[in-house]
C-alpha cells in the first residue's frame, strides 16, 4: 500500500531543519565541552546560575530543559564536587548558587561554547544573525500561544 498524503518535505520543513540544527549544535557544544569534563546540560545549569543566582531546582530544571529529577541529581553531583552550593531552603526551594570553582569552570566553559556559536554564524551577516534571532524569537512565541478554537 502506497501513502499518497502530502508528506513533509524534508529539505524545506522549517521543523525538520531546525531540529537537524539543534542536534549539530548540541553535538558541537558537547565536544567543545568535553575537555573540561562538563555536558551541556551541566553548562546551562552553570550559566543559569551565573546569570540568575539563587535559582531553585525547578527553575534550573526549565532553564535547561530537563525533568526536576534530572536536576536534582546533577546539582547533587555539582554539590558534591565543590562547584555548587545549595542554601537553606526557602519554602519548597533550594536555592542554589555557584562557588568560586563553579564560576571558574563556567567561565572556560563559557568560552568553549561562545567559540562554538561564532563557528555557527560566521558566514551569516550582522543582519542575517538579527533576522534569525526575531524568527527564532517569533517561532517561540507563536508555539507557546495556546491555539484557539473556533
Amino acid at each position: 500500500m502506497v501513502d499518497d498524503s502530502p508528506g513533509i518535505d524534508l529539505d524545506t520543513s522549517l521543523g525538520y531543519l531546525l531540529k537537524e540544527a539543534a542536534s549539530a549544535l548540541r553535538a558541537a557544544m558537547e565536544e567543545a565541552l568535553r575537555p573540561l569534563g562538563l555536558t551541556v546540560t551541566q553548562y546551562s545549569c552553570l550559566e543559569l546560575l551565573a546569570q540568575r543566582p539563587g535559582l531553585s531546582n525547578s527553575d534550573l530544571a526549565r532553564g535547561a530543559f530537563v525533568t526536576r529529577q534530572s536536576m536534582n541529581v546533577l546539582l547533587q553531583a555539582l554539590e558534591s564536587d565543590g562547584v555548587v552550593t545549595r542554601e537553606a531552603p526557602v519554602g519548597k526551594a533550594l536555592p542554589t548558587r555557584l562557588t568560586s570553582k563553579g564560576a571558574r569552570m563556567r567561565e572556560a566553559a563559557s568560552a568553549a561554547v561562545r567559540g562554538v556559536e561564532l563557528r555557527m554564524v560566521a558566514d551569516l551577516t550582522a543582519a542575517q544573525q538579527a533576522a534569525a534571532l526575531d524568527a527564532l524569537r517569533t517561532m517561540t512565541a507563536a508555539l507557546r500561544t495556546p491555539m484557539r478554537v473556533e
